[in-house]
Formats: C-alpha cells, sequence, structure tokens
C-alpha cells in the first residue's frame, strides 16, 4: 500500500514536530540529535545540550532538513544542508583520496521513526529534500548510500539512505568510498 506523504522544511515553525520524534526515538542514533554531520561540536554533550544546539542551529537557519508528515505527525527526514554547514561524513579519508570538488549541497542523513519503517518515509524525505534544494537555488546534489542489492542490511546501518533510492530520483554514481558504499551526484 502506497502512503502518501507530506514534507515540510525544518525551521522554527517546525522545530517542535522534530524535537517530538526525535524524543520519542531516544535521541536518535544513540543520542545524536542529528548533529554529528554538522562537526565535533557537541559529540561530548549531555542529551539536553544537544537538544539545544540542534535547535539553535535549526531557528539560526543553520540546518536543513526535509521533514516527512503522515497524518499531521512528523515521522522522518532527511538532513542536508552545504559542505560548510555539514562538513562531515562517513568513510571521509576515502572520499579526500579523489581530491574532489565541493558539492554545493551534501544529503547526509535519514531517520524513520519506529513504527513508520519501510513504508517510503525515506524516499518522501530525499524528494523532499530535493525540492527544497531546487527552492534554494539549487547546484550539485551529493549523498553518501549504501548499496544493499542482493544483501540483507540492517536499518541502523542505513543512516545514509539506499543506492536504489537515489537512482529513482536520477542521481549518477561517481565512485565508491567503502566496500558497498558510494558518492552520486545530481545536477539541480
Amino acid at each position: 500500500m502506497m502512503i502518501d506523504y507530506e514534507t515540510k522544511p525544518l525551521d522554527a515553525s517546525t522545530w517542535d514536530d522534530f524535537a517530538t520524534l526525535v524524543e520519542d526515538n531516544n535521541g536518535v542514533w544513540g543520542g545524536c540529535w542529528c548533529l554529528w554531520y554538522h562537526g565535533k561540536e557537541g559529540s561530548d554533550a549531555s542529551l539536553q545540550e544537544k537538544r539545544a544546539m540542534k535547535e539553535a542551529r535549526v531557528k539560526a537557519g543553520e540546518a536543513h532538513a526535509a521533514l516527512v508528515y503522515h497524518d499531521n505527525k512528523c515521522v522522518g527526514w532527511c538532513q542536508f544542508g552545504s559542505p560548510v554547514e555539514l562538513p562531515r561524513i562517513h568513510n571521509a579519508r576515502a572520499y579526500q583520496k579523489d581530491d574532489p570538488k565541493l558539492p554545493d549541497w551534501r544529503i547526509t542523513c535519514f531517520f524513520s521513526g519506529k513504527d513508520h519503517r519501510g513504508g517510503g518515509v525515506a524516499s518522501a524525505a530525499l524528494a523532499g529534500a530535493l525540492e527544497q534544494i531546487k527552492a534554494l537555488g539549487g547546484g550539485r546534489v551529493e549523498g553518501y548510500p549504501e548499496d544493499i542489492e542482493g544483501r540483507k542490511a540492517t536499518p541502523a546501518f542505513l543512516f545514509n539512505g539506499a543506492l536504489h533510492m537515489f537512482d529513482r530520483l536520477g542521481f549518477e554514481r561517481s565512485r565508491k568510498i567503502g566496500k558497498n558504499k558510494w558518492v552520486v551526484t545530481l545536477d539541480l
């Protein structure tokens, strides 16, 4: 059954929806509050401090995400931003090996609430992020998804998204930066 989702930008008006989803899921990824990609700041902070740090970034316009809604409730998201906003990525050493030209935008992280996994939330979030990026001027978009074709993958390891999802939206495979991890690009 295909569910019809709505997406909205993460901003001051949607902060409470985002915060509720994070809090309902134990701070997400063990208390990350979707801060890891922003840099090392706050890595030793408490959950309350991380919450405050993320909220400050959102309210200052320094954190971007496409929030996914179902029945007026936030059920997931896709985080995106410039490399300045999101300087950290997984497999950074392999990524930097080819001296890459930095993209205008990075797609770094996905999350679906525990009751909404496997229903297309991540795909809706990615499409919503691309719409927001277009509205913000477009440019080269880069993602770092995991190729799960022909193998079982634990959802906990798909925080960068699944490769097939990016393929469906027209991203091109650029190069591998891990056993199953790719750099993919799309010009908007």
